[in-house]
């Protein structure tokens, strides 16, 4: 996953920061080979006695869909904002009340995007009890300042 996704340059992150590494994402999300393996790694890492997974609106979908096949546990997902047609939901799929869950993110660097489909969930009565990131850039120390459990299938922090 790492070695896929690794890319040297000069990148903007999605803090605002800039770094001369960057983690592409896509370059393991898109791969079979690597998904299987980062959904297998994700997948050992979720809270005890997880019922349900959720993951934020985006790239994540991909994770958690394949940790769902990995695990036959259902799926939820968090949109950034409320559908405005239909069900005018923000929350997709089922979520009982105090479902135990685990939220699954693929690379984060500040942590804010995860976070808010953590407390979103919370919300709609799911009890979030760990946070999954395929690569921790930073965002887990916010996460875990906030209260919740996280962990990280790798944990590569800027140092530029």
């Amino acid at each position: 996953m790492v070695e896929a996704s690794e890319l040297h340059g000069s990148f903007v992150l999605s803090s605002g920061a800039t770094s001369t590494v960057y983690f592409d994402k896509f370059r393991f999300l898109t791969q079979p080979d690597l998904l299987r393996d980062v959904a297998h790694a994700g997948a050992g890492l979720l809270a005890a006695d997880t019922v349900l997974l959720g993951a934020p609106e985006g790239a994540a979908m991909l994770l958690v869909a394949a940790v769902s096949l990995e695990t036959g546990l259902p799926v939820t997902v968090v949109r950034k904002q409320p559908k405005a047609y239909g069900t005018r939901a923000q929350v997709e799929g089922e979520v009982p009340p105090g479902a135990i869950t685990t939220l699954l993110e693929d690379v984060s660097t500040t942590g804010h995007q995860v976070r808010r489909a953590a407390e979103v969930l919370d919300e709609a009565g799911a009890d979030v009890r760990r946070i999954v990131l395929a690569i921790d850039r930073g965002g887990a120390d916010h996460l875990r300042e906030a209260g919740y459990d996280v962990a990280a299938v790798a944990v590569l922090r800027p140092t530029d």
